[in-house]
C-alpha cells in the first residue's frame, strides 16, 4: 500500500488579471511551499477551484505540477467529476501523467446512497487500477462516506486512505480504530489536525498550507519526532487563523493569505465573490503570528 505522510498542500490555482492560469505565480508558489517542507502536491482539489476549470485547464495544471515535482515528492491529483464515467476518464489521465494517487469525493450534485457510493468507487478502482484517497466532506457534498461504504471498501487494495473533513473528531477516532492497517486516516479537518495526529493521521492534505506552510510543516515535524507538546503549541498559534478560514469563503481567504505572505496568486473565479474589507481585516489579524513566524 502506498504510504501517505507529511503535509500535502491542497493547492490553490493562481490566476492572472485576465483570469487565465498564472503559471509564473504557480511556480513561485510551489517553490515557497517546498522550502517550507511539504512532502508532495495535491492539485485540482476544491481549494484549487477544479470545478471552475475547463478540462484543458485541469490537464494543464496537472501537467505543470507533475513537471515541477522532484523525486520523492508525492503526487495526488484531484480527478472529481459529476459522473462515474467522468471520474474514470480524469483518473486515467492522471495515471498517464505519472500521479501516484487520486483524491476523490462523491460525485457532486448527486447525493448518492451508501450503496451507490460503494458501486461508484469500486467501479473507478476497477476501471483505472489507480490508488484512491477517499474524501469525505459532508458539509460540501451533502453526504458522508459512511461506515457502511467504508466497511465495503476497506479491503479493496486500491482504496488506500480517507481524507476526513467532517470536522467531527469522533469520526477520525472511529476510522483510525475500525480500519487500522486497512485505510489510512488523513487529516482534512485543519482546525483539529493535532487531534488527528494523536489518532494516527500521518498525512495532512492541508488547504491552509498555501498561506501558512512553515508553521504547519514545523508542527508536523515536531509531532513526528515525538515532541507532541511543541506540535500542540504550534496548533494553538495557527488555530485562530484556521478558525477564521472555516467560517466561510475558505478559498478566497487562502488566496488572500498568500497575498499577505508576499506571494500573490490572484483572485478566485466567479461565482466566488471577493472578501469584504471587514473579512480581510479579520483574517489579516488572525494571520499576524503566522506572518511573523521565525
Amino acid at each position: 500500500m502506498l504510504k501517505l505522510s507529511g503535509v500535502l498542500p491542497a493547492l490553490v490555482t493562481p490566476f492572472d488579471r485576465t483570469g487565465a492560469i498564472d503559471f509564473v505565480a504557480f511556480g513561485r508558489h510551489l517553490d515557497s511551499l517546498r522550502a517550507a517542507g511539504v512532502s508532495g502536491w495535491v492539485p485540482c482539489g476544491s481549494s484549487g477551484e477544479y470545478n471552475l476549470l475547463t478540462d484543458a485547464e485541469r490537464d494543464s495544471v496537472l501537467t505543470f505540477v507533475r513537471d515541477q515535482a522532484r523525486p520523492g515528492e508525492l503526487l495526488i491529483a484531484g480527478t472529481n467529476a459529476p459522473s462515474t464515467a467522468g471520474v474514470i476518464a480524469n483518473t486515467r489521465r492522471a495515471r498517464e501523467l505519472g500521479y501516484h494517487a487520486v483524491l476523490l469525493a462523491v460525485p457532486f450534485y448527486t447525493r448518492p446512497t451508501q450503496a451507490e457510493i460503494i458501486h461508484h468507487f469500486e467501479t473507478v478502482a476497477s476501471a483505472t487500477d489507480m490508488d484512491i484517497v477517499l474524501y469525505s466532506y459532508p458539509g460540501k457534498d451533502g453526504v458522508e462516506i459512511g461506515y457502511e461504504a467504508l466497511d465495503a471498501l476497506a479491503d479493496n487494495p486500491r482504496i488506500i486512505a480517507i481524507k476526513e473533513s467532517s470536522g467531527v473528531l469522533q469520526r477520525a477516532i472511529g476510522i483510525s480504530t475500525r480500519y487500522a492497517g486497512r485505510i489510512q486516516l488523513v487529516s482534512g479537518s485543519d482546525d483539529i489536525a493535532w487531534d488527528f495526529m494523536q489518532w494516527g493521521a500521518d498525512a495532512w492534505i492541508c488547504g491552509p498550507a498555501n498561506c501558512m506552510a512553515r508553521p504547519v510543516c514545523e508542527m508536523d515535524a515536531a509531532f513526528r519526532r515525538g515532541d507532541h507538546a511543541r506540535a500542540k503549541e504550534i496548533m494553538q498559534v495557527v488555530w485562530p487563523a484556521m478558525n477564521v478560514l472555516e467560517s466561510g469563503k475558505f478559498v478566497q481567504k487562502l488566496k488572500y493569505g498568500c497575498e499577505l505572505q508576499g506571494n500573490p496568486v490572484g483572485d478566485c473565479r466567479m461565482p466566488f465573490g471577493p472578501l469584504t474589507d471587514a473579512e480581510k481585516a479579520e483574517f489579516a489579524a488572525a494571520m499576524q503570528p503566522i506572518l511573523a513566524w521565525a
